[in-house]
């Protein structure tokens, strides 16, 4: 069982992630409202608003992979008794576990930042795929987050649901 401190912690993660989750689908939907090529990403210095929400994607993308993968998930391992070890272990545990569908794919995800954040500077076509496939993996982050809070939830330990909300 974990102690008061680890339940407040996995509250807070929880109560962040689910944030998270919502301000990444909103940027998404408008981000995406329209294809993403290399030629749209052509205007990206003369769209500043297109810039924001491009930005904001891939900040989003990551911190909630950061906040579900490096943060949650050895939070979960730790208050169900299991040991945490290095970030692969623990991917291979939740996929294990029925938590997360592929660990590979979820390392794919986490290659996608850089493409995102620096190549984008040099090349379009490399942006415009990055962010499409994090796109594609966005509804992995989401069930991944799910499946770890309902593992804690069923096992009730989390504190009053008024704190986790």
């Amino acid at each position: 069982m974990p102690t008061f401190d680890e339940q407040q912690r996995l509250a807070f993660l929880i109560r962040v992630i689910k944030k998270e989750r919502t301000q990444l689908e909103i940027t998404q939907q408008r981000l995406f409202s329209e294809a993403v090529t290399a030629k749209r990403l052509q205007d990206l210095e003369r769209d500043p608003a297109f810039s924001e929400q491009l930005d904001a994607f891939a900040s989003r993308f990551a911190r909630l992979q950061d906040n579900v993968g490096d943060k949650l998930l050895p939070a979960t391992l730790l208050a169900l008794g299991e040991p945490k070890g290095p970030v692969l272990d623990n991917l291979n545990k939740a996929e294990r576990f029925g938590w997360l569908d592929s660990a590979e794919n979820w390392l794919l995800a986490r290659q996608l930042r850089n493409k995102m954040v620096h190549e984008y500077i040099e090349d379009l076509t490399i942006l415009a795929d990055a962010l499409n496939t994090a796109s594609q993996f966005s509804p992995m982050l989401h069930q991944f987050a799910e499946q770890l809070i309902q593992a804690l939830s069923q096992r009730n330990l989390l504190p009053a649901s008024k704190e986790v909300s």
